[in-house]
């Protein structure tokens, strides 16, 4: 998402620090709540309803229809699906292939309810808690990153307003269109309109402090699932969306983050390479490369940010 980020520096006299963003994409809140999101949730309510609808209409034309085609002998129970034991006979024919399609419909409408379902409940929990699941990735990393260096600072998420029902009442409104222009959004007291930048602004400096740097001792082709490098390591190539990167004997990392048998990082690049790409992450095996001593740089944290490890 290209976006611009502009730190103004602090003022004379004080500590504040001004945020402006200009974002030139329409998910300015880690995709927050859209115009529509009142009919998601209507349309996940109605579809169950629909489905199990339709579900009870097909049990009771399969019931209806084998009971009148079952005949019961000694210690059997045979199925008649030639012809009905009816008067009149129905009017609709419902043979084999008929039972089936009815089968079949049966199953997609229990299925859909259990999917859309579910859907439903995801939903409403997100709007409950006001969070979507990014953001609550993002909590979570602002605690541990709290906890890790033993700050005297808590960290309020500034988009819950502190109960159920006032978040409830931001996306499900009279007028049928939820709080907020999708640019400023009402915010819980005590806390700003930047409040959940700034902590993803520390997350990244202190993500620059926990990387590690590899020195790449083994080719990568760069594949999802490498046969050459383990049966435990292409069993557990990471199941993401996120690239792999093709790796080369000298070359360097900056790994922020793993797996027990794969790394995610950034390439260091030479100056040749930075004229055409300006970066290079993804997941690489860890069997490729090996630790090299920290730099300087790398080891110092931020000034004033960390206490003890």
């Amino acid at each position: 998402m290209p976006c611009l980020l502009v730190l103004a520096s602090s003022l004379w006299g004080g500590n504040r620090k001004i945020l402006r963003i200009a974002c030139t994409s329409n998910i300015v809140k880690s995709a927050k709540h859209t115009r529509h999101h009142g009919h998601i949730i209507a349309e996940s309510v109605t579809a169950p309803l629909g489905c199990i609808h339709a579900a009870f209409i097909f049990v009771m034309t399969m019931y209806t229809q084998l009971y009148n085609r079952l005949s019961f002998g000694w210690n059997t129970v045979k199925i008649d699906m030639s012809t009905a034991r009816r008067d009149p006979p129905p009017i609709i024919p419902f043979g084999l292939a008929a039972f089936a399609a009815t089968l079949f419909a049966l199953g997609l409408a229990l299925g859909t309810t259990i999917a859309v379902g579910m859907l439903f409940f995801i939903q409403m929990k997100i709007i409950l808690r006001n969070k979507t699941s990014i953001e609550s990735w993002i909590e979570e990393k602002a605690k541990d990153r709290i906890q890790y260096y033993q700050l005297d600072e808590v960290f309020v998420f500034p988009y819950d307003m502190g109960s159920r029902w006032k978040n409830f009442k931001q996306v499900f409104t009279w007028s049928g269109v939820p709080k907020g222009d999708g640019l400023d959004w009402p915010i819980r007291e005590g806390c700003h309109p930047y409040s959940l930048t700034i902590e993803q602004l520390k997350q990244k400096a202190d993500k620059r402090v926990r990387s590690v740097q590899y020195k790449v001792i083994e080719d990568y082709s760069g594949t999802c699932c490498p046969l050459n490098r383990g049966i435990k390591t292409f069993f557990t190539s990471p199941c993401t969306e996120e690239p792999r990167i093709r790796l080369q004997k000298g070359e360097f990392i900056l790994a922020t983050r793993g797996l027990r048998y794969w790394l995610y990082g950034d390439k260091i690049l030479d100056d040749s390479i930075k004229e055409d790409v300006s970066r290079i992450r993804g997941w690489f095996p860890r069997n490729c490369v090996e630790k090299c001593p920290c730099d300087a740089e790398t080891d110092q944290a931020p000034e004033g940010e960390k206490k003890n490890r």
